[in-house]
């Protein structure tokens, strides 16, 4: 089992930094991060496409690709971990979670994903997306091995 999360922008140190680092840490599964960025301004669109260039890039070709988008599906924690773990008796061995910059995802990119996944309504900074996302990553690893941090 293998994680990658392909994101935009750079995390700096800091509280975020901190509790990503913990999270993988704490994770029996492997987790990469890999962080790309345009440093050119673009129009939007133009900067979502490119962004989308640069994150199918540091995506594995053979990795389940799961694409992080507020117009996706929405699932507790239980869900989620009931999920990859379906994923994981079919044979996924590797997957990719893609967090796109301030304008999101490109269609792109977005069509190309096997699951979208939303964390929530609301909008989230995208250096503390990240931290949910590996904390429910735990959590999930958590329920699935049935250890007590998820009660």
């Amino acid at each position: 089992m293998q994680i990658t999360v392909a994101a935009v922008g750079r995390m700096k140190s800091g509280p975020a930094a901190n509790q990503w680092e913990d999270y993988r840490r704490r994770l029996t599964w492997p987790v990469k991060l890999k962080e790309v960025e345009e440093r050119k301004k673009l129009p939007a669109a133009r900067m979502m496409a490119r962004e989308a260039e640069l994150l199918a890039a540091a995506v594995p070709g053979d990795a389940f690709l799961i694409a992080l988008d507020p117009a996706g599906k929405s699932l507790s924690s239980t869900e989620f971990a009931s999920q990859m773990g379906r994923w994981m008796n079919d044979g996924q061995s590797h997957f990719a979670f893609v967090i796109g910059g301030a304008d999101g995802l490109a269609q792109e990119l977005l069509g190309g994903a096997r699951f979208k996944l939303s964390l929530g309504p609301m909008t989230w900074p995208h250096m503390l997306a990240r931290v949910m996302l590996i904390e429910q990553l735990y959590r999930a690893q958590c329920i699935l091995t049935n250890h007590p941090y998820h009660r």
